[in-house]
Parts: structure tokens; C-alpha cells; sequence
């Protein structure tokens, strides 16, 4: 389109009022001169904008300028971990074996991992595409904010509640029968998702479709976009309220819990050094001493996938508070924010493929598992699932 003439002799001859009027100028049609007589310096400098100028100026650009590199990461994400979190739920849900209380939180994790990849990351990336208008109307934003609350909530809890279920298992093993009974994690499990959901409600109450207000006379319904409606303050308190609740006291709770659990495993081991008996009393320390690595692999394991979840939440968390105490009018915030937004997207999206990962590599079960799954045949060795079908390695009740 050629350059718009917005100089005073073209104003005043009234060449936004006529036939020919460019219709994309944003002052197209009005009474110029009550315009410029109610103008302000701002109105001034937008009236001769096209629509597409007027919206990249106070909405940025309708594409994200690293929409293509962040486009390939997601994606590689996407395909391992939606393989990855698959295979871990086909697993478990397919032998009995796999179907252990540490088992059960596992799952629950594969299943909030796979709704933020299927639903929550094609929304994204959709969204860097194209970032506005917001084509899914009101009860879409509602859903997109909805979402991504609850299953960052989902997460930290099965976190927190399988750390708790390995600190009994390993340091109160009678408590284990009553306490971690497949029904009561069932039960648990259900109450952390019901927890989750109605703990997601604030934020996402706090949401709806905004777009800019009318200028010259003139609405702007391709400017809709997903956005916080409702006071500031009540959303930067809650964004706080909830990094406090479900990041920063969880992974204090669940550090205090693997350092208890990893004093008690160095305790256990000294007193095992130490007792040197024989007859029916080796046995039982021969027993002890193979729980004991048992417990030791198990939680070496869940301590590394708890230390991997922090690193990865945590630029998610910075990210959620940046966006609530920078300066919007600083140049220079706006510019540390957008690459902070793009890593805690990404530590996001892989904190949801990395999991199947270390189970394969820290797990010698979950790693027999994986390839019974991806590469059975009909000379899969019997005596491998006979052995398989009498240990866990991820779970061990103490005989009484």
C-alpha cells in the first residue's frame, strides 16, 4: 500500500472524507476537522497507522519472531514425550507387576505430562503463530488458563505425595500396608486432581477476551487476545500466593524428605556392616541387605527426577512472577522477559518428556518394561518375565 499523506494540507482538504479515502488509515471517514480539534498528541501520531501498523504497535508483531526454532524444540518434545509418558502408562496399565502405590503417582504424573503436551502445547504454539485475534471465543481462554493451572498444580502434588510415599516405605516399612495400599493412592491420587482443579479456578476466573478500546470512532475486533480482565494486584497476589504453595514449600518439603530418606538408607548400611551373624540370621540380613539396594535404586532414581522437575518448573514459576512486577513501559524489561518466557517454555514442555527418559535409565524394571512393549515377540524368554513378576525395582513390601 502506498505511503499515506497525513500532511495538514491533506488533512484539511479533506482527504480522509472523501470516495477515495485509503479504508486500511484508522481515520478513515471521520470529521477531520473535529478530529484535529480533539485530538491529542498520541492521536496525532496513530491517525495516519494502517489497522495492521496500529495493532503490531500496541499488540507487538501478529507472529513471534522465533516462532520456527521454538516451533522445531516443541516438537521434538512433543514426539519423545508423548512416546515416552505412552509407553509409561502402557506399562503400568498393562501388568499387574507395574502396579505398584510408587507406580500408581508415576502414572498420574504420565497423564498430567500428556495433556499439556496434546492440549496445552499445540494452544501455544498456535498462539506464537498467531497471536491474535484469539479465534476460541471465552470459554476457550477460560479452558487454555484452566489447564495449564491445573496440571501444574497436578504435577507438584504427585510429586510431593510420591516423595512422602517413599519416606514411609523406606524409613516406616510397617506403616507401609495400611498407608500405601493400592485403593488408598487410588484415593489419594483422586483427591490431588479434585485439589488441582479447584485450586485452579482463581486464576483462571481472573482471565477473559480483551481487545483494544475504539479509536476515532472505530473498533478493533481482530485485536482479541487471552488476557488478565480483572485488577492487576489480585493476580500478582495470586501468581504469588501459588509459587509460595505449589513450588517453593513442595520442594522444601520433598528435600527435607530425600535427606531424611538418604540418612536413614547410610544408617541402615553401617548397621548392616556391623552385623556379622550367622544361620537364619544371615538370611535375614542377606534379605535386608538386597531391600536395602532395592531402596537405595529406587530412591537414587526419584531423588534425580524430583531435582530435573525443580530445574525445569523453576523458569516457569520466574517467569509467572516476572510478568507480574515488570515495568510494561521499559524497553529493556520487555526484552529480558521475552527470552526468559521462551527457556521456561521449553524447561516447561521437557519437564514433560524427560521423565520416561530416566525411568529407561535409572530403572533396570521400567528399562525391561519399555523393551517387553516396543520389542516383544513370541521368543520373549519366560524365565525374564518369571523374575520380573517376584521384584520391583521401584517398589518392595517388607515381609512380615
Amino acid at each position: 500500500m502506498p505511503e499515506l499523506n497525513c500532511s495538514s494540507a491533506a488533512l484539511g482538504a479533506g482527504v480522509f472524507n472523501d470516495v477515495g479515502c485509503p479504508e486500511a488509515a484508522l481515520v478513515c471517514g471521520m470529521n477531520i476537522s473535529w478530529l484535529l480539534a480533539q485530538a491529542t498528541a498520541q492521536d496525532l501520531d496513530d491517525m495516519c497507522l494502517s489497522e495492521k501498523d496500529y495493532l503490531a504497535m500496541y499488540l507487538g508483531p501478529p507472529r513471534s519472531p522465533v516462532f520456527l526454532p521454538v516451533c522445531v524444540t516443541y516438537l521434538t518434545i512433543f514426539m519423545v514425550g508423548v512416546l515416552g509418558n505412552s509407553l509409561t502408562c502402557t506399562v503400568i496399565l498393562r501388568h499387574r507387576v507395574m502396579q505398584t502405590p510408587t507406580n500408581y503417582y508415576l502414572l498420574s504424573l504420565s497423564v498430567s505430562d500428556l495433556l499439556v503436551l496434546l492440549l496445552g502445547m499445540p494452544l501455544e504454539l498456535y498462539e506464537m503463530w498467531q497471536n491474535y485475534p484469539f479465534l476460541l471465543g471465552e470459554w476457550g481462554c477460560y479452558f487454555k488458563t484452566f489447564l495449564f493451572e491445573t496440571v501444574c498444580f497436578a504435577s507438584i502434588l504427585n510429586v510431593t505425595a510420591l516423595s512422602v510415599e517413599r519416606y514411609v516405605a523406606v524409613l516406616h516399612p510397617l506403616k507401609v500396608k495400611h498407608m500405601t495400599t493400592r485403593a488408598h493412592v487410588k484415593r489419594v491420587i483422586f483427591m490431588l486432581w479434585v485439589l488441582s482443579m479447584l485450586c485452579a479456578v482463581p486464576n483462571t476466573s481472573l482471565h477473559g477476551i480483551m481487545t483494544l478500546p475504539p479509536k476515532f470512532g472505530r473498533q478493533f475486533p481482530r485485536s482479541t487476545i487471552c488476557h488478565v480482565i480483572k485488577p492487576t494486584w489480585i493476580y500478582n497476589l495470586i501468581i504469588l500466593i501459588s509459587t509460595l504453595t505449589f513450588f517453593l514449600l513442595p520442594m522444601l518439603i520433598i528435600s527435607i524428605l530425600y535427606l531424611l530418606i538418604g540418612l536413614g538408607l547410610r544408617r541402615e548400611r553401617m548397621m548392616t556392616v556391623v552385623d556379622t551373624s550367622f544361620g537364619p540370621e544371615a538370611l535375614s540380613r542377606s534379605h535386608k541387605q538386597k531391600l536395602r539396594k532395592r531402596n537405595m535404586q529406587v530412591t537414587k532414581m526419584l531423588c534425580v527426577l524430583v531435582v530435573v522437575f525443580g530445574l525445569c518448573w523453576a523458569p516457569f514459576h520466574a517467569d509467572r512472577l516476572m510478568w507480574s512486577y515488570i515495568d510494561p513501559s521499559s524497553e529493556r524489561h520487555r526484552q529480558v522477559f521475552e527470552h526468559v518466557h521462551i527457556v521456561s517454555g521449553v524447561c516447561f514442555y521437557l519437564s514433560s518428556a524427560i521423565n520416561p527418559i530416566l525411568y529407561n535409565l535409572m530403572s533396570t524394571k521400567f528399562r525391561e518394561m519399555f523393551s517387553h512393549v516396543t520389542c516383544y515377540s513370541k521368543g520373549w524368554p519366560a524365565r525374564s518375565s518369571l523374575k520380573m513378576s517376584h521384584r520391583s525395582t521401584l517398589s518392595e513390601k517388607i515381609p512380615k
